[in-house]
């Protein structure tokens, strides 16, 4: 073999992008592939299932509740978005989010998330997925990207479905903001899309939650129902008067901040904290994953 093939000072330019290019490629593949499992499993087609009816159910019910002309349930301590709902079918998309929030959607991420890994290696095929030129880092990155795709995808479920069920049943126009302020109904739709970017952001402190909990069992089963366990405990948590001064340090002290994009102006004080917080948790429990999964022996 020449000087010229081993010495990398006569490597053709070319060739360090001729090299990078198959491994991004690759990286591309892998996350199309995951994201195509994810989302053509039965389990998670019946969550968005579940999550898409959630809105149809309140918008019936708020439908049967007003049928005599009566006022919605402003007065009987539901959602604050509630009342609004019979003037305006836009609003169910934000009683839907607050509906679906506190434990229908961090439910369904915490189902994905928990399977990630642990439903890899449970079914005996993670082994066989690090074989690959990977990396256990590309490929837990890869898995999280795919959660995270799953946190926008049911938010977005929850939201458009709202939309539709809200436009069927209830009239549309102008919106008047918690504020009293009128905004236009096109930045109504504008406001309930970033609602729902919101409500998906505040989710991906539970996605790296979950998939800390999935590098720790073998079994699916176990990490879906720990993690979901969790949630359910820190709701709890959350909601006693003791625990004031840690409250404001659970994923979901701020979660329904995103009310406040219904404000003229917008009250941005409690989002910012809500975001702050996410990527807190996703930067301590995606850390704890990646040290976890790295040092893991895989033998399934």
């Amino acid at each position: 073999m020449s000087r010229a093939e081993t010495d990398p000072a006569t490597v053709p330019a070319g060739t360090g992008a001729a090299v990078r290019s198959p491994r991004a490629l690759w990286t591309l593949g892998l996350l199309r592939s995951e994201l195509s499992v994810t989302f053509r499993r039965w389990r998670t087609l019946a969550l968005l299932g579940v999550l898409a009816a959630v809105p149809v159910l309140v918008g019936i019910a708020v439908k049967i509740e007003t049928g005599d002309g009566a006022g919605a349930g402003g007065d009987a301590g539901g959602p604050a978005f509630i009342s609004q709902i019979t003037n305006n079918g836009l609003f169910l998309v934000f009683t839907a989010l607050a509906a679906t929030l506190p434990f229908f959607l961090p439910m369904a991420v915490g189902v994905v998330a928990g399977d990630a890994v642990a439903g890899e290696s449970g079914a005996g095929t993670l082994r066989y997925l690090l074989v690959a030129p990977a990396g256990r880092t590309r490929l837990l990155l890869t898995k999280y990207a795919a959660v995270l795709a799953f946190c926008l995808a049911g938010t977005l479920v929850v939201a458009v479905s709202a939309l539709a069920v809200g436009a069927l049943l209830f009239p549309l126009g102008e919106l008047t903001t918690i504020s009293g302020t009128r905004i236009s109904f096109a930045e109504g739709l504008l406001r309930a899309l970033a609602t729902a970017l919101v409500v998906a952001a505040s989710l991906i402190g539970v996605a790296a939650l979950g998939l800390f909990v999935s590098t720790l069992t073998g079994s699916g089963i176990a990490a879906m129902a720990t993690t979901v366990g969790l949630l359910i405990t820190v709701q709890i948590l959350d909601q006693i008067p003791q625990l004031h001064a840690l409250q404001p340090y659970f994923f979901s002290h701020y979660w329904l901040s995103f009310a406040d994009l219904m404000r003229e102006p917008v009250y941005w004080d409690d989002l910012m904290k809500n975001l702050g917080l996410q990527a807190l948790y996703a930067a301590v429990f995606g850390s704890a994953a990646w040290a976890r999964f790295t040092a893991k022996d895989i033998t399934a």
